[in-house]
């Protein structure tokens, strides 16, 4: 009982600490706007004092399920109101919080885990209210395609996040397909039932590429996997793995330029300037050295 006190009292001083933080960054009460606030996606320890603080501050705080968010909500001594949406009742909840933006009222919005917005419905709301002339402020924090990204070892130069592929085989190869060409790390979520089978069909369509699968990130049984798409396609048939999964793969790799290749372009080119020119714009063109390119 004594332990559970101080862990209540320490959680409850993280959210006066918070609330400090952001009074001396602001001057007055939360102004009114729609608050989009990331949440953590496993461990409590990555929520931001701001987050915390304008959590606590806000006037009605809307989320995916109710139940899991007082949960949240209550580990930091937060008791504000709470209002579902999801994708089930979006379309009808979207009237209701821009009719409180119109009362001058501060609204919160917060996904089950994670920032909201990536691969949630909320986009539809934060649209909603720009064009009705409400701030929106971000909250930023915990993301777990970022996460996967940045631990993965594959290129972030340029990165797509691509959501869910679809179930059905056909049209996820569909899907594939289209990504193919994309010059950037592609990053998907899945779900545990599907993971070896959509990586096969990775592998099938994307080729022999660099990947990773991220699980339970930032949790217990974290854990990342790297090989290629059809090796993890094995592991995961093999090793039947639990959790919430974050799919990653590199970019097509890059096709030695042949000579062939080379003279095709400069064959041309000599009809109409010089070799040491001709060889220069080849070069260019097809990002070779220019001693190769004449």
């Amino acid at each position: 009982m004594a332990q559970e006190r101080e862990l209540h009292e320490s959680h409850a001083g993280a959210a006066d600490r918070a609330a400090e933080v952001v009074r001396n960054h602001q001057s007055g009460p939360l102004p009114a706007g729609l608050y989009v606030v990331a949440t953590p996606i496993g461990n409590l320890a990555d929520i931001t004092l701001r987050a915390i603080a304008v959590l606590a501050q806000v006037d009605v705080i809307y989320c995916e399920d109710t139940r899991h968010s007082r949960t949240l909500l209550a580990h930091f001594c937060i008791t504000r109101p709470t209002r579902p949406y999801h994708e089930h009742n979006a379309a009808r909840e979207r009237p209701r919080v821009l009719a409180e933006l119109a009362a001058g009222k501060s609204v919160g919005l917060i996904s089950d885990a994670g920032t909201p917005l990536i691969s949630d419905p909320g986009y539809k709301l934060v649209r909603e209210a720009i064009e009705a002339g409400f701030p929106v402020t971000a909250i930023p924090g915990s993301s777990a395609p970022l996460a996967a990204l940045v631990s993965a070892g594959l290129a972030t130069d340029a990165f797509l996040f691509a959501g869910f592929l679809p179930p059905r085989r056909s049209a996820r190869k569909t899907r594939l397909e289209e990504l193919k060409a994309v010059p950037a790390t592609l990053v998907f979520f899945e779900a545990p039932s599907r993971l070896a089978d959509t990586l096969g069909d990775i592998a099938d369509v994307l080729g022999d590429r660099e990947a990773a699968v991220a699980r339970e990130l930032t949790k217990l049984h974290e854990e990342m996997r790297r090989g290629t798409p059809a090796e993890l396609s094995q592991w995961a048939g093999d090793a039947a793995p639990k959790g919430e999964m974050v799919i990653l793969v590199g970019p097509p790799r890059e096709a030695p330029v042949t000579d062939e290749a080379i003279s095709a372009r400069l064959e041309p080119l000599l009809a109409e300037m010089s070799l040491s020119d001709a060889a220069r714009t080849v070069a260019h063109d097809l990002g070779v050295p220019r001693r190769k390119g004449g």
